[in-house]
C-alpha cells in the first residue's frame, strides 16, 4: 500500500516495509560484531573450544526447523502481536496472555541489558582516545537517539540500521578474508568437526551461548502491519535472518579457530576474552582496523538496542489493544505512524533503571547488562519453544505440509527445549554471576506467565467479549479463534467487534 497523507492523517500504520528492510531490522537485533566480541570468545572458554563453529551450525539448523513453522503460520497470521498472537490461535488465548507478558519482560529486559552494554563500552572506548564521560552520560546519549528514532516509523529505522549492520559485517568479513590469504585452508581446521572437540566438556555452555547469540531474528513478525506484503515479506525476512546469521557466525568462529590454532584457541579465549577479537584485528589488519573495529562494536550494541527497543514497543502495543496492558498503549502516531506511546514508555522505563543504576553506583555491565541480557535471553528462547508447538496446534485442523507444519515445528521444539533448560541449568554462566538474587531471575518469567494466565481466566469471567477479542490480528473476526462460553450465551462476532461488547459482563 502506498503511503499518503490520508493515511497518516488516520492515525493507522502505513505499509512501507520490504522484506530487505526487515532483514535489516532483525539481523541488527542479533548485533553480529557484539557477538562474536563478547560471546565467542566466553564459548570458546568455558565451552567446546575449536568445536564452537559446529554448536553454531546446530543452533542455526534449530531454528532452521523453528523457522519452517513460524514461516508457515506468519503467512496466516500478520500483524504486531509476534509471538502473542501465534500462541493465541495455536494453543489458546489463556497461555498466550501469559506468553505476551514474558514476551514484554523479555524485550524490555534485553534493551535493557544492551543498554548497560553500550554504555559501558562506549564509555571504554572514548576513554581510549581522550574523551571521559561517565556511563551514565552515555547512557543518555543513547536514550536519546533511541528514543527518537522509536518515536518515529519503522521504515525510518530500518534506514539506520542498515547502515550500521552493513559497517560491522564488512569489518568482520575484512577480518575473515586477511586470515584467510594468510593461512589459506589452514584457516578452516578440520579439527573443529572431530568428535572430540564437538563433544567435548562444556558442550552444553557452547550451546547455550549459540543460541543466545540469534536473539533478535524472530521479531520480524512483529512488523505484519507494516510490511507490504506481510504474507511474504515476514517470512521470507526471517528465513533470510536465520541463513544470514547462522552462517556469518559458524564461518567468522571457524576461521578465528584457524587464525589461533585448535589447540591454543581455548586457552587464548580465556586470557584474552572481549580483547580476542580486537587482538587478532591488530594482527591481520591492523591497528587502525582495530580502531574502527572498537568504533563499530558501540553502533553494533546501538542498532541492537534500537531494534529491540522497537520489537518492546510493538508487544505493548498490541497487548494494549486488547486491554492486557492499559490501552492508551495501542495508539498510532497521526503523521509518523509509529507506536510512539509505547516508544515513550520504554523509554522512561529504561531511562529510570540508568538513573537507579547510577545512584547506586553500580557497573553498568557487570550488575546490569549481564543480568538482565540473560533474563530476556531465556524468555525469548521460551517464547520461541512455545511458538513451535503452537504451529503444531494451529495446523492440526487445517491443511498442512509434512515439513513446513509438522515435522520442522517438532524438531524445533524439542531444540529450544534442549535450549531452555540449558541455559536455566547455566544461568550463572550466562549472566557472570552466581549471586541467588541473579540465578533467581528466571522466576520472574514464571511469575509473568501465572499473572497473565489468571488475567485471562479473570477477563474471560468478567468481560468474555473483551476475551474474545485477545490474540486477535487487525481485521480478523473475533469468533477466528473459537467461541467463548461462560454461563452465557456464546458471544458472536457482531458483539464483541462492539463498542460495547467490551464492557459487557454476563449474568449469572
Amino acid at each position: 500500500m502506498a503511503s499518503t497523507s490520508s493515511d497518516r492523517s488516520s492515525g493507522t500504520f502505513v505499509r512501507t516495509l520490504t522484506t530487505s528492510k526487515i532483514v535489516f531490522i532483525v539481523i541488527a537485533a542479533a548485533a553480529p560484531l557484539a557477538a562474536m566480541v563478547f560471546t565467542v570468545p566466553l564459548s570458546f572458554s568455558l565451552g567446546i573450544g575449536p568445536g564452537v563453529p559446529v554448536m553454531f551450525a546446530f543452533a542455526g539448523l534449530t531454528l532452521l526447523c523453528f523457522t519452517s513453522g513460524y514461516a508457515a503460520i506468519s503467512r496466516e497470521i500478520s500483524g504486531s502481536g509476534g509471538f502473542y498472537s501465534h500462541i493465541a490461535h495455536g494453543l489458546g488465548r489463556r497461555p498466550a496472555v501469559g506468553s505476551g507478558l514474558i514476551a514484554v519482560v523479555s524485550y524490555n529486559a534485553v534493551t535493557i541489558g544492551v543498554l548497560g552494554a553500550f554504555a559501558y563500552f562506549t564509555q571504554s572506548v572514548a576513554a581510549d582516545h581522550g574523551l571521559h564521560l561517565h556511563w551514565a552520560g552515555w547512557a543518555a546519549a543513547g536514550l536519546l537517539f533511541v528514543g527518537t528514532m522509536g518515536y518515529r516509523d519503522a521504515e525510518l529505522s530500518a534506514r539506520v540500521l542498515a547502515v550500521l549492520m552493513v559497517c560491522e559485517i564488512v569489518i568482520l568479513l575484512a577480518l575473515d578474508l586477511s586470515i584467510l590469504i594468510r593461512h589459506g585452508f589452514a584457516a578452516l581446521p578440520g579439527a573443529s568437526f572431530s568428535p572430540h572437540s564437538m563433544l567435548a566438556p562444556g558442550i552444553g555452555v557452547s550451546v547455550m551461548f549459540a543460541f543466545a547469540s540469534f536473539i533478535g531474528f524472530e521479531s520480524a513478525s512483529l512488523y505484519g502491519e507494516e510490511a507490504k506484503n506481510p504474507g511474504r515479506s515476514v517470512p521470507r525476512a526471517t528465513v533470510i535472518a536465520v541463513l544470514v546469521v547462522s552462517a556469518f557466525y559458524a564461518f567468522t568462529s571457524w576461521v578465528t579457530v584457524g587464525a589461533v590454532g585448535p589447540a591454543r584457541v581455548q586457552q587464548e579465549a580465556m586470557h584474552h576474552l572481549g580483547d580476542l577479537y580486537f587482538g587478532l584485528g591488530d594482527s591481520y589488519l591492523g591497528p587502525a582496523a582495530t580502531t574502527v573495529m572498537q568504533l563499530l562494536l558501540c553502533t553494533s550494541l546501538l542498532a541492537s538496542w534500537l531494534a529491540l527497543h522497537n520489537a518492546a514497543n510493538r508487544y505493548m502495543y498490541a497487548l494494549g489493544g486488547d486491554r492486557v496492558l492499559p490501552g492508551w498503549l495501542h495508539r498510532v502516531h497521526p503523521r509518523h505512524a509509529s507506536v510512539h506511546r509505547a516508544s515513550l514508555v520504554q523509554t522512561a522505563i529504561s531511562s529510570g533503571v540508568v538513573l537507579v543504576y547510577a545512584a547506586a553506583g553500580l557497573d553498568p555491565y557487570v550488575n546490569m547488562s549481564t543480568s538482565m541480557v540473560g533474563l530476556g535471553t531465556l524468555g525469548v528462547i521460551v517464547l520461541q519453544a512455545l511458538a513451535s508447538v503452537a504451529v503444531l496446534g494451529y495446523f492440526r485442523h487445517r491443511p498442512r505440509h509434512w515439513w513446513n507444519t509438522a515435522v520442522a515445528p517438532v524438531l524445533g521444539a524439542v531444540g529450544l527445549i534442549i535450549a531452555t533448560v540449558l541455559v536455566v541449568r547455566n544461568f550463572g554462566v550466562l549472566t557472570g554471576t552466581s549471586n541467588p538474587v541473579v540465578t533467581s531471575l528466571p522466576w520472574v518469567l514464571v511469575g509473568a506467565w501465572v499473572i497473565g494466565f489468571a488475567q485471562a481466566w479473570r477477563m474471560c469471567v468478567v468481560a468474555p467479549h473483551r476475551y474474545q477479542r485477545l490474540g486477535r490480528t487487525s481485521g480478523e473476526p473475533a469468533a477466528a479463534l473459537g467461541p467463548v462460553t461462560t454461563g452465557s450465551s456464546p458471544v458472536s462476532d457482531a458483539e464483541a467487534d462492539s463498542p460495547g461488547g467490551w464492557e459487557r459482563t454476563p449474568t449469572a
